[in-house]
């Protein structure tokens, strides 16, 4: 089992938390092949709205990964994005600056955001436990 954070916009993930799947990087495959069943995934929000400027800046959903299973969806417009399914726990929003200093994966303060810059990044169990109890996260005792 891995821990993983994955970037998108809080109107993005509220999608997928509602529908029980996540995208990342646009609907790109690759960055997704490599979760598997059993993983934890928590999503990390920089902004409310894709291409907005009002900040978020909170961890907005944490889950585990339901099966192996990469697929498209259709989101309409001819957009065809590959995703996993997820079983979304749930959890609370979680601002982040309070966690900085508690996350191994974050090297400082001043540029803590360089971290997500790729979308999709691989985390310790401990930052992800803390990442779940900051969100106050009802984990099943079988995840």
């Amino acid at each position: 089992m891995a821990d993983w954070i994955a970037v998108a916009s809080a109107e993005h993930v509220e999608i997928g938390r509602r529908l029980g799947f996540m995208q990342v990087g646009h609907g790109k495959g690759a960055p997704l092949k490599r979760l598997h069943a059993g993983d934890r995934v928590a999503y990390y929000s920089p902004v409310r709205v894709f291409g907005g400027k009002d900040f978020c800046q909170a961890f907005t959903a944490v889950g585990t990964v339901r099966d192996e299973r990469v697929y498209q969806g259709d989101m309409g417009g001819g957009f065809q994005p590959f995703r996993r399914d997820v079983d979304w726990f749930d959890a609370q929003e979680a601002p982040i600056r309070p966690l900085l200093e508690s996350l191994a994966f974050i090297d400082g303060k001043t540029n803590w955001g360089y971290a997500f810059r790729f979308g999709l990044l691989k985390v310790s169990a401990d930052d992800m436990d803390v990442i779940a109890a900051a969100m106050r996260a009802n984990v099943p005792v079988d995840a």
